[in-house]
Protein backbone atom coordinates (compact mmCIF):
# COMPACT_ATOMS: atom_id res chain seq x y z
CA UNK A 1 0.00 0.00 0.00
CA UNK A 2 0.89 3.33 -0.05
CA UNK A 3 2.89 5.79 2.76
CA UNK A 4 0.72 8.66 3.85
CA UNK A 5 1.89 11.66 6.23
CA UNK A 6 -1.30 13.11 8.18
CA UNK A 7 -0.40 16.42 9.84
CA UNK A 8 -2.50 17.46 12.23
CA UNK A 9 -1.78 19.09 15.77
CA UNK A 10 -4.87 17.46 17.68
CA UNK A 11 -3.80 14.16 19.13
CA UNK A 12 -7.27 12.50 18.57
CA UNK A 13 -8.00 13.64 15.01
CA UNK A 14 -4.20 12.36 14.21
CA UNK A 15 -4.86 8.82 16.11
CA UNK A 16 -8.84 8.44 14.03
CA UNK A 17 -7.14 9.46 10.93
CA UNK A 18 -4.15 6.64 11.24
CA UNK A 19 -6.09 3.69 12.62
CA UNK A 20 -8.67 4.48 9.86
CA UNK A 21 -5.84 4.55 7.19
CA UNK A 22 -3.51 1.83 8.90
CA UNK A 23 -6.37 -1.06 8.75
CA UNK A 24 -6.41 -1.02 5.16
CA UNK A 25 -3.22 -1.52 4.90
CA UNK A 26 -1.13 1.92 4.87
CA UNK A 27 1.82 3.05 6.19
CA UNK A 28 1.60 5.87 8.36
CA UNK A 29 3.90 9.10 9.11
CA UNK A 30 3.10 12.07 11.21
CA UNK A 31 3.46 15.56 12.13
CA UNK A 32 2.36 17.79 14.20
CA UNK A 33 2.51 21.04 12.13
CA UNK A 34 3.85 22.09 8.71
CA UNK A 35 7.49 22.53 9.41
CA UNK A 36 7.37 19.16 10.42
CA UNK A 37 5.71 18.00 7.64
CA UNK A 38 7.88 19.95 4.89
CA UNK A 39 11.00 17.80 7.03
CA UNK A 40 9.58 14.64 6.33
CA UNK A 41 8.76 15.26 2.64
CA UNK A 42 12.17 15.98 2.01
CA UNK A 43 13.47 12.96 4.07
CA UNK A 44 10.88 10.42 2.82
CA UNK A 45 8.83 11.77 0.58
CA UNK A 46 5.37 9.81 1.28
CA UNK A 47 2.40 9.76 -1.48
CA UNK A 48 0.06 11.83 0.18
CA UNK A 49 -0.07 14.41 2.50
CA UNK A 50 -3.11 14.96 4.23
CA UNK A 51 -2.80 18.55 5.69
CA UNK A 52 -4.43 20.59 8.85
CA UNK A 53 -5.03 24.12 8.20
CA UNK A 54 -4.59 25.43 11.51
CA UNK A 55 -1.71 24.43 13.23
CA UNK A 56 1.13 25.96 15.43
CA UNK A 57 4.91 27.20 14.02
CA UNK A 58 3.73 27.10 10.44
CA UNK A 59 -0.18 26.67 9.05
CA UNK A 60 -1.11 23.96 6.18
CA UNK A 61 -1.64 26.37 3.68
CA UNK A 62 2.01 28.10 4.06
CA UNK A 63 3.57 24.41 4.78
CA UNK A 64 1.55 23.10 1.58
CA UNK A 65 2.82 25.97 -0.45
CA UNK A 66 6.42 25.51 0.16
CA UNK A 67 5.84 21.96 -1.01
CA UNK A 68 4.88 22.68 -4.05
CA UNK A 69 7.43 25.26 -4.81
CA UNK A 70 10.04 22.54 -3.72
CA UNK A 71 11.04 20.43 -6.61
CA UNK A 72 11.69 17.51 -4.76
CA UNK A 73 8.44 17.57 -3.52
CA UNK A 74 6.01 19.56 -5.69
CA UNK A 75 4.93 15.92 -7.34
CA UNK A 76 3.34 14.96 -3.43
CA UNK A 77 -0.57 15.09 -3.41
CA UNK A 78 -1.29 17.70 -0.91
CA UNK A 79 -4.91 17.14 0.49
CA UNK A 80 -6.66 19.87 3.20
CA UNK A 81 -8.02 17.77 6.12
CA UNK A 82 -9.97 20.73 8.07
CA UNK A 83 -12.98 21.39 9.72
CA UNK A 84 -12.88 24.70 8.33
CA UNK A 85 -16.28 24.15 6.08
CA UNK A 86 -16.76 27.62 5.28
CA UNK A 87 -18.85 28.30 1.98
CA UNK A 88 -16.73 28.48 -0.36
CA UNK A 89 -13.78 27.13 1.39
CA UNK A 90 -13.21 24.15 -0.65
CA UNK A 91 -12.88 26.01 -3.92
CA UNK A 92 -10.47 28.87 -2.08
CA UNK A 93 -7.97 25.73 -1.30
CA UNK A 94 -7.86 24.36 -4.94
CA UNK A 95 -7.09 27.40 -6.41
CA UNK A 96 -4.51 27.96 -3.49
CA UNK A 97 -2.66 24.79 -4.79
CA UNK A 98 -4.37 22.13 -2.77
CA UNK A 99 -5.10 18.84 -5.09
CA UNK A 100 -8.55 18.08 -2.48
CA UNK A 101 -10.48 18.94 0.24
CA UNK A 102 -11.57 16.82 3.16
CA UNK A 103 -14.21 17.63 5.87
CA UNK A 104 -13.57 17.00 9.30
CA UNK A 105 -14.18 14.95 11.19
CA UNK A 106 -13.63 12.17 8.82
CA UNK A 107 -16.32 9.80 8.51
CA UNK A 108 -15.24 6.59 9.03
CA UNK A 109 -16.97 4.29 6.64
CA UNK A 110 -16.34 6.32 3.67
CA UNK A 111 -12.65 7.70 4.42
CA UNK A 112 -10.11 5.06 3.10
CA UNK A 113 -12.18 5.13 -0.51
CA UNK A 114 -11.56 8.94 -0.79
CA UNK A 115 -8.26 8.47 0.33
CA UNK A 116 -7.77 5.88 -2.21
CA UNK A 117 -8.70 8.33 -4.63
CA UNK A 118 -6.46 10.93 -4.23
CA UNK A 119 -3.97 7.87 -4.51
CA UNK A 120 -4.79 6.69 -7.67
CA UNK A 121 -4.99 10.61 -9.14
CA UNK A 122 -1.12 10.94 -9.04
CA UNK A 123 0.48 11.70 -11.90
CA UNK A 124 2.70 8.40 -12.13
CA UNK A 125 0.01 6.27 -11.75
CA UNK A 126 0.49 4.52 -8.21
Amino acid sequence: MSRILVVDDHELNLQLTCITLEMVGHEMLVASNGQEAIEICEKEPPDLVLMDLRMPVMDGENAMQHLKSNERTRHIPVVALTASAMKGKREQLLASGFDGYIDKPIDVNTFAVTVAGFLKAEPDGA
